[in-house]
């Protein structure tokens, strides 16, 4: 089993990397892929350096796994020719996520999309996955109509140079600014580029993504997404309404019985999701749940979960063991 991972000098290559030799994922030969001026360094892999090599080189070594984290443009130009050799791609960008050809994966939702024919899986939007784990169960049974959101998003997201740059507030250093402002001590409603319509790309995704992996374009998603000077992961405060009536006792077992969701809401006793706590973690952690009592069968929701892991890398991973497992890579 040879697995490429594409833009692994990264912040979530690195993880990855991490999460293949942590699941016990059956490498017998690691191709640590990344930019040409990381070309010959080196990545540990299983207590071994590994070094790092360029596209051609790793797609001349015919993988049978490529995990893809460079990038869109990188993934556009790159993933087909990784295909062509007969790779499988699991890819983290949003090159390919609203392609009709191309799979939008949430293992515990719906990987049972699946077949051994796609060469080119995508992965979602981390603010979206972490939010239908917790949305998805509850579809099943009420029928969502509408979804208000908004994220309080780790810089993380960002990626290195974000982080970089709150350290460098913090110390009074001055460096390179990735936002428009400064994030230590500071929240910017503002997660990508700004769309026509006034709402940022990263909202748009909310929208597109769940209308494609619920199969429910009629679903109403209203979001806010906002960027916050913390690095354990993302936060979401979720209002959801749904076309039937529920009891908060089967909403909580419902999401106590869903896989990987962590229902952690004792508000007497101080018991809620926060960033601190879901850093390193591959669970989606959920809250604060309460009846909206000026709206019909409408519940508020409090989500937190590991933008690195579970958002990104964790689900990355997990597509590629469904796969294994189903005999499929």
């Amino acid at each position: 089993m040879k697995v490429a991972v594409v833009g692994a000098t990264g912040m979530v290559g690195r993880v990855m990397t991490k999460l293949l030799m942590e699941r016990g994922f059956p490498v017998t030969e690691f191709i640590p892929v990344a930019s040409e001026r990381s070309v010959g360094n080196t990545i540990e892999f299983q207590g071994l350096p590994v070094k790092v090599v360029s596209m051609e080189d790793a797609i001349a070594k015919k993988p049978n796994l490529a995990l893809f984290s460079a990038g869109g443009d990188t993934s556009k130009n790159w993933a087909p020719k990784f295909a062509e050799v007969g790779c499988t791609v699991v890819d983290n960008s949003s090159a390919w996520r609203m392609s009709p050809e191309h799979k939008l994966i949430v293992p515990e939702i719906n990987a049972h999309e699946l077949t051994a024919s796609d060469k080119i899986i995508a992965n979602p939007n981390c603010s979206t996955i972490q939010m239908l784990m917790a949305l998805a169960p509850l579809h099943k049974s009420y029928w969502i109509k509408r979804i208000v959101i908004s994220t309080y998003q780790s810089i993380t997201g960002t990626g290195k140079a974000a982080v970089t740059q709150m350290e460098n507030e913090r110390t009074g250093v001055k460096g390179e600014m990735v936002y428009p402002y400064n994030i230590d001590k500071n929240c910017l409603p503002h997660c990508d580029v700004f769309m026509e319509n006034d709402y940022t790309r990263e909202e748009m995704k909310l929208v597109k993504e769940t209308h494609k992996i619920l199969q429910e374009n009629e679903i109403g998603v209203s979001a806010t997404a906002v960027r916050v000077p913390v690095v354990g992961g993302h936060s979401e405060s979720i209002n959801v309404t749904f076309h039937k009536e529920f009891l908060m006792s089967d909403v909580r077992k419902l999401l106590n019985d869903a896989p990987r969701v962590v229902l952690q809401d004792n508000p007497a006793m101080n018991i809620y999701p926060m960033p601190a706590m879901a850093e390193g973690k591959d669970d989606v952690f959920v809250g604060r749940l309460r009846l909206d009592n000026t709206m019909p069968n409408t519940l508020n929701m409090w989500v937190v979960a590991d933008n690195l892991r579970k958002g990104a890398a964790t689900n990355a991973i997990q597509i590629a063991e469904y796969l294994l497992d189903k005999k499929m890579l």
